[in-house]
């Protein structure tokens, strides 16, 4: 055999050789065609995660509200389980709800995904607390404050504040803060609220006359993330059932209702509240 024919001969395997290879190879991905394209995976649901809120140095910070400037918050002379923050949730209410648990001066603004936010609040002392679900029928920023006369009977100090006097206007030395949220029961208003205070140091203490107090960073937090009918549940015992105590008073800390609420109903006398 020549040179020229064994060249041509070994040229001609090696092309055979590549065309089988090639017909393979197309033979394996027509095989892998005939079953149909792989089934496409869906991911599960993630869960829903509440954002972060931030260091508490900024939480707490000084900051300019609506032309008052609140001071920063010592946040280091505060037990930090009052402190604003993210927890699971414990009360098993549906989101939105808010609960104040007053045997651990917490309030807990229910969220999704088995969350919720906690903040510490100061609440009546021994003979003044009071129970009972509610609804937020109206919000203030600033709210002018009117002791009732019951109060100012007890601190005649206030008499310039009474309801004749014109009330307390709005301000950083106001008992009800930078923020309060009105709270209506049945079709009545309570005279109850949910509301700001300057005073840092009460917070996780029973020292007010019936209200739940937040600090003012807090309660302008809690302000912006509830709208008016949002659900609130005090109770003694967060997660047990609720106990219905209809002999169960308490003095109200505040008597006015602020310019344009929509009233649900006639506000039944002081001594008739039932909470």
């Amino acid at each position: 055999m020549s040179d020229a024919s064994f060249r041509i001969s070994r040229r001609g395997f090696l092309n055979l050789t590549a065309l089988g290879a090639a017909s393979a190879a197309v033979s394996a991905c027509t095989t892998t065609s005939d079953q149909g394209p792989a089934p496409v995976q869906t991911p599960p649901p993630q869960a829903y995660v509440e954002p972060p809120l931030g260091d508490y140095e900024t939480m707490y910070g000084a900051m300019s509200d609506n032309g008052f400037d609140l001071p920063a918050i010592p946040v280091k002379k505060i037990d930090h389980q009052f402190l604003r923050q993210i927890v699971p949730d414990p009360t098993g209410r549906r989101p939105g709800t808010i609960v104040v648990d007053t045997t651990n001066h917490f309030l807990y603004l229910v969220r999704e995904g088995g969350q919720a936010i906690r903040y510490g609040v100061g609440l009546g002392r021994a003979g003044f607390e009071w129970q009972g679900d509610a609804v937020v029928q109206w919000k203030q920023k600033w709210p002018k404050w009117t002791p009732p006369d019951e109060m100012v009977a007890r601190q005649p100090e206030l008499t310039q504040y009474s309801a004749k006097n014109g009330g307390m206007p709005g301000g950083l030395k106001n008992p009800l803060g930078a923020r309060a949220l009105y709270l209506f029961q049945g079709n009545q208003d309570t005279l109850y609220r949910l509301h700001g205070s300057p005073e840092w140091w009460s917070i996780g203490k029973s020292v007010s006359s019936g209200c739940v107090r937040l600090i003012n960073q807090d309660i302008i937090d809690l302000y912006d993330r509830v709208p008016n009918k949002t659900p609130v549940v005090v109770t003694a015992d967060v997660g047990a059932p609720d106990v219905v105590e209809p002999n169960h008073q308490a003095i109200p800390i505040d008597n006015g209702t602020p310019t344009g609420s929509v009233l649900l109903g006639p506000v039944k006398p002081l001594n008739d509240a039932i909470l």
